[in-house]
């Protein structure tokens, strides 16, 4: 196959998929990594892609972080399965969990059992509001600066807050996943969401089929500090293989 036949290839399959990786690529088309890391460095002057670590990106797959009242409709089948599948992994009677801002963690709240007496810690003001009803359960609200667009408890107030606690899991949220981790658009959430994560003793990440493939400003955690990642059945298997090698549980919910 001619170089420029096989670039047209890789460029089709981008724009089907959104992403590509090179390891794949070199195995279809059976040439060396070296070769498609060539062909990607061609198609990215053309404008074609972004070139991220281990492949590439369509520009449309690079979006703008939306607003939490502009997520909380898409993919709403999908984050409740997932919130039902991550009830497994709550701890039993008077143990501890962490929250993250948003709308899949968010399905998680609508779902936890009346019944089971929890101390819940969360930065999203809003997920805060819903626990309180729950009589069994105790809501530690972090504190520090309301982003607008997350409405979720930021910067160093929030970090030193986390840093002197430790609970039993922590259910993550996140805006991209790729084989290079847990990504999202703003610096200060990211390390928000990176200190949840070091305070848990179990980090579970929560994540529908179309946050995989994705991958933003500012890198929160590694495939490999999770302990279990809960998605639905649209999810390319491809994509679970990081997870896989690095011995993450996979629940496809």
């Amino acid at each position: 196959m001619q170089a420029e036949d096989r670039r047209q290839l890789i460029a089709e399959e981008l724009r089907r998929k959104g992403r590509v990786s090179v390891s794949r690529l070199a195995s279809v088309y059976d040439v060396t990594p070296e070769t498609v890391r060539r062909d990607l460095v061609e198609l990215e002057q053309r404008g074609a892609l972004r070139r991220i670590h281990g492949g590439a990106l369509a520009h449309e797959r690079i979006q703008v972080e939306p607003a939490v009242s502009e997520r909380a409709g898409l993919m709403a089948a999908e984050k409740d399965r997932i919130a039902a599948a991550a009830l497994q992994f709550l701890p039993g009677a008077e143990g501890t969990v962490l929250i993250d801002a948003g709308t899949t963690t968010g399905a998680l709240v609508e779902r936890l059992p009346a019944d089971l007496r929890l101390t819940v810690v969360t930065n999203a003001l809003p997920l805060a509001m819903r626990l309180t009803p729950l009589p069994l359960v105790t809501v530690v609200l972090i504190g520090g600066r309301v982003r607008h667009r997350t409405l979720a408890s930021v910067d160093d107030f929030a970090v030193r807050m986390l840093k002197d606690l430790r609970v039993d899991v922590a259910f993550m949220a996140t805006n991209g996943v790729t084989e290079r981790g847990c990504s999202t658009p703003d610096g200060p959430e990211a390390a928000v969401k990176r200190a949840m994560v070091e305070a848990a003793d179990r980090p579970v990440l929560l994540a529908d089929h179309t946050k995989f493939g994705q991958e933003h400003f500012v890198r929160f955690a590694e495939v490999e500090d999770f302990d279990a990642v809960i998605t639905d059945a649209g999810v390319d298997q491809h994509d679970l293989l990081p997870f896989e090698l690095a011995d993450v549980q996979v629940v496809v919910a």
